[in-house]
């Protein structure tokens, strides 16, 4: 899909508001890791380092799938 959106004037780069955009989506459940990552320009690999470095966590779980997980360790 290709969207065109009109922003006003800013001192933003088209990347930095593609990587906003993908952390947002993500932090939101909306997208995937792999999507959001794609949509950011990034591998999955180097966008999930760089959204460690901004305090996101590149994967969310909730309560019962990390219990689910450690029990299955």
């Amino acid at each position: 899909m290709k969207l065109l959106v009109r922003l006003p004037e800013m001192n933003i780069r088209e990347d930095e508001v593609k990587l906003l955009l993908a952390i947002k989506l993500l932090e939101d459940r909306i997208v995937s890791l792999g999507k959001a990552a794609e949509i950011a320009g990034f591998s999955e690999k180097t966008f999930a380092e760089i959204l460690i470095r901004r305090g996101v966590p590149p994967l969310k779980y909730e309560k019962t799938d990390l219990d689910t997980e450690l029990r299955n360790a």
